[in-house]
């Protein structure tokens, strides 16, 4: 199948494709965000309220409960005055950065002695109780005699905190949400030309023409040392033309929402390409699929590197891979 170039050749349409993109990107984002944003406060609220539970309304902040629900560390460093990073812990608790970094996926270490464990949980617990913000969790203004919070300041202070948790992680519940939108769009526009969803195990040598999958894992060369690493991609397709034993298009959904970050990442898509050319030949086709702010400086990069791209605004340049 020959293979022709979408935008990477075109450095005339380069501007004007930017401009559109991001006017693409910040309609959606004000549309859009502050809904994905508010659906992960709710839930984020709820683990609030159960770690508010759980913590007696933040009475009970020591070893042991850290060590029945090491889960909660995160709401409880949000709960703080100031709220807490988890650089910040560590170094206030002088404790291992693996056992914290283990909490906050809501484990503990198994390779750690149960004397160790308690007396490191102990070091962490005790910053966390002690700088408790009272202003939020006005119920503990007074230590010595500390009430019963009614419901309404319960639940103003769950969405206080959830509202601190959730600032934290901003961006990457915003760019999740901008992610799973784009593959809908990929998908719905496939769908539309009557390619399937493929299931089961993807391999890129074995996929059948007209098909298409997301999510894919798969294995390619770690420069000459002969070991492989695991390489995610957004989504694969098989064009319908494809011949036996041909390769899939290589999509990566991609969204920004200033051209600062683009540029600091740009030679992620790079490196992938070049490991997975590596391993599979010189017929792999990584393309991009770009909505929001992408700059001439990252465009001129990719195009350097032999990476197309597709815009979302004009996604039916996908026809223009076989697809």
């Amino acid at each position: 199948m020959t293979v022709v170039s979408v935008n990477r050749d075109k450095p005339d349409r380069w501007k004007a494709d930017v401009a559109a993109s991001v006017d693409m990107y910040n309609e959606w984002f004000i549309n859009f965000a502050p809904a994905a944003y508010r659906a992960t406060r709710q839930e984020t609220t709820a683990q609030v309220e159960a770690t508010l539970q759980a913590t007696s309304n933040l009475a009970r902040i020591d070893a042991a409960l850290l060590k029945e629900q090491p889960a909660t560390l995160p709401v409880l460093r949000m709960s703080t005055c100031p709220p807490l990073a988890v650089d910040r812990l560590i170094g206030l608790a002088s404790v291992s950065p693996h056992l914290v970094k283990a909490m906050e996926r809501g484990e503990l270490p198994p390779r750690i002695s149960d004397a160790d464990l308690d007396s490191h949980l102990r070091k962490i617990a005790g910053p966390l109780a002690q700088m408790v913000d009272v202003d939020i969790f006005s119920w503990l203004d007074q230590p010595e005699a500390p009430r019963q919070p009614n419901r309404k300041e319960l639940f103003r202070a769950a969405t206080v905190v959830a509202d601190r948790l959730c600032g934290a992680v901003a961006s990457p519940i915003v760019r999740n949400a901008q992610e799973k939108r784009q593959l809908a769009a990929i998908g719905d526009w496939l769908r539309r030309r009557g390619y399937k969803r493929a299931d089961g195990t993807i391999t890129l040598d074995q996929m059948q023409p007209g098909t298409y999958a997301f999510r894919v894992t798969v294995q390619a060369k770690q420069g000459d040392s002969g070991k492989t690493v695991n390489i995610p991609l957004d989504a694969v397709a098989m064009p319908k033309g494809q011949s036996a034993g041909g390769m899939p298009i290589l999509i990566e959904a991609k969204s920004a929402g200033d051209y600062a970050n683009v540029n600091k990442r740009r030679k992620e898509e790079a490196a992938k390409n070049d490991q997975l050319r590596k391993t599979y030949g010189e017929q792999v086709r990584l393309v991009l699929f770009l909505c929001g702010y992408f700059d001439s400086g990252y465009l001129g990069y990719e195009a350097a590197e032999n990476i197309d791209w597709v815009w979302e605004h004009r996604i039916n340049d996908l026809s223009q891979l076989g697809l």
